[in-house]
């Protein structure tokens, strides 16, 4: 029975977690800027918008973060989102999830092993946080991820955390 429920209830992938995450997000609201992420400007100092705004800060537990979004659409639209604060959920001891109010551009494909520091959409609006590296069948669209997580499970800890993700300074 145990190895039935592992196998079923894998990032997101089953729908009746909906109804356990509702709609908490603790402060989700845009940061009222309004940077055009395919703007080739240059303008700060020789870097332009799009390298900027691939750095992020993720916060939890008393700790901070550094993460590179991926190049791709679904980073652009979470990055135009920012900052979040998030109620995660604990799944399986290796992931952090949280259904999004809306959804992102998708285009997933399997990853085959999922790395400590990954941060991947599940379908169109579930954002994970994974902190352990294993295998996978399940697809998702690479979101970024954490640049150095060694300390990334033990700032987020065995339950549920609340993580926030920002636009690095």
């Amino acid at each position: 029975m145990l190895m039935f429920f592992a196998t079923t209830a894998v990032s997101c992938g089953n729908d009746d977690y909906d109804s356990y995450t509702g709609q908490n997000v603790v402060n989700g609201t845009d940061n009222g800027e309004s940077e055009n992420d395919s703007t080739q400007q240059s303008n700060n100092n020789g870097q332009n918008e799009e390298e900027m705004t691939r750095k992020i800060t993720i916060s939890a537990g008393g700790a901070n973060f550094t993460a590179t979004l991926a190049d791709n659409r679904t980073a652009q639209a979470f990055a135009s989102m920012l900052p979040l604060t998030l109620d995660m959920n604990e799944l399986n001891g290796n992931e952090k999830y949280f259904y999004l109010d809306s959804s992102l551009p998708a285009d997933s494909n399997n990853p085959g092993t999922i790395n400590a520091g990954d941060i991947m959409l599940y379908g169109s609006d579930c954002l994970v946080l994974f902190y352990k590296t294993f295998s996978t069948s399940y697809s998702y669209t690479r979101i970024g991820s954490v640049d150095n997580p060694q300390q990334l499970a033990e700032a987020l800890g065995r339950g549920n955390v609340k993580v926030t993700f920002s636009a690095a300074e």
